[in-house]
């Protein structure tokens, strides 16, 4: 028996199951796949978000992983640029938002966590259910290398993603929030010159919004951000198409760009957007983290970023609980104090990132003002650049989350 399994080996459940193992836990995580190449995986991650990592003593492990610094933000409208945004030290320190590849990232976290006696690592894992007694959880079903095997433990955390199975077991609810807007995201060559700038490129429109960010591959994430429900149309007219159109928003020779590589782009993913939070993540025996329980909109690069400080509040608060024999009433609490320390950022951060999309999707009247009579005077004026700084001072820092992680043993070389 477990003291914790962890259904999800994303970032909150990796970056978790290590936090545990090193103090000594009992840890099972589970990973539906096989590896960690997935058609769509988040890559911006903020100085908050990494911070995670140097707290957690895994700074050097972080530096070497495949990375790039966006050190600029450039709005263009158009063909023409509008401003650019030195972002140093925007978290209030020498640091910069990076463009990080997560399979790496996941692989590197497992690798640390495999240095402990105590981490079990199930690749290759499909979760069935919820084992129970009377209304508590108690473990998991789940099919490893084709045979079903039940796992007992004293607390289940689902860190399973927005289709969260462990959610949806747990009979849980989230607070519906819709969004007016998708995001398709592919990736293309990286044009000429861009390879040296350490600039994320930023298209803004009349109901419409473009982002190119270079990754650490040496290719252009590319999101461009639609009115819900209209890339069906697009779809249908084939992937040409929807490139041509995206190309018609952006500048000049990066247009020129996209229609010379249609062949080279990863195949377009649509993310339907949603930005919830459920009421309560916890029940009897269980905890959700991450976007099981607050999947996060792509405004400000916040998903992975929530995920991980999820992972290191869970951690500093569960390790000391679970180390030893605890009774149920004791892990429920430790469970609850997780909630508690995480849901006011998670509140803040979401209500921050509804702002934007409110104006350009919900409200056209005023897009249509802001962008084609107000945009020009606040550019002039330094105003919009100051605003944007402001904005994502937050998405940048975060809040401090008042908990700290027990250094706990040093891994073993």
């Amino acid at each position: 028996m477990a003291r914790a399994v962890v259904a999800g080996a994303g970032p909150a459940g990796a970056f978790l199951a290590l936090l545990l193992a090193r103090e000594g836990v009992e840890t099972v995580l589970l990973e539906r796949q096989t590896d960690f190449a997935r058609e769509f995986r988040g890559e911006v991650l903020m100085p908050s978000g990494f911070r995670m990592f140097s707290r957690a003593g895994l700074g050097d492990a972080f530096g070497a992983l495949p990375q790039r610094a966006v050190e600029r933000i450039q709005v263009w409208r158009g063909g023409r640029r509008l401003f650019e945004l030195d972002v140093r030290g925007i978290a209030g320190e020498e640091s910069v938002p990076r463009v990080v590849s997560q399979p790496p990232m996941l692989e590197m976290l497992v690798r640390e966590a495999a240095r402990f006696p105590s981490f079990r690592f199930e690749r290759g894992a499909l979760f069935r259910g919820l084992l129970r007694s009377g209304d508590r959880a108690v473990g998991v079903t789940a099919d490893i290398g084709g045979a079903p095997r039940e796992i007992g433990a004293d607390l289940v955390v689902g860190a399973d993603g927005r289709f969260s199975a462990v959610r949806r077991q747990a009979g849980l609810e989230e607070d519906r929030n819709p969004q007016a807007f998708d995001i398709v995201w592919c990736k293309v060559p990286l044009p000429p010159g861009w390879g040296g700038s350490p600039a994320v490129r930023a298209f803004v429109g009349r109901r419409h919004f473009a982002v190119a960010i270079p990754t650490p591959d040496d290719r252009l994430q590319v999101g461009w951000v639609l009115d819900k429900g209209s890339f069906g149309e697009l779809r249908r007219r084939g992937v040409d198409a929807w490139l041509e159109d995206l190309a018609g928003h952006v500048s000049p020779e990066f247009g020129a760009h996209l229609r010379a590589h249609r062949a080279d782009a990863a195949h377009p993913f649509l993310l339907s957007v949603v930005s919830d939070r459920l009421p309560r993540w916890t029940g009897p025996g269980l905890l959700l983290l991450g976007d099981a329980a607050h999947p996060m909109s792509p405004v400000g690069g916040q998903g992975l970023n929530m995920a991980l400080r999820d992972a290191f509040a869970a951690g500093a608060i569960l390790a000391p609980v679970l180390r030893g024999a605890p009774d149920p009433a004791t892990v429920d609490a430790a469970a609850a104090r997780v909630q508690a320390a995480r849901e006011p950022e998670t509140a803040e951060i979401q209500r921050r990132q509804a702002i934007v999309p409110r104006v350009l999707f919900e409200r056209p009247i005023l897009s249509r003002l802001l962008i084609d009579l107000l945009a020009p005077p606040l550019v002039a004026s330094g105003l919009a650049s100051r605003v944007l700084r402001n904005t994502l001072r937050l998405f940048a820092g975060g809040i401090d989350l008042g908990v700290g992680v027990r250094p706990g043993r040093p891994p073993s070389t």
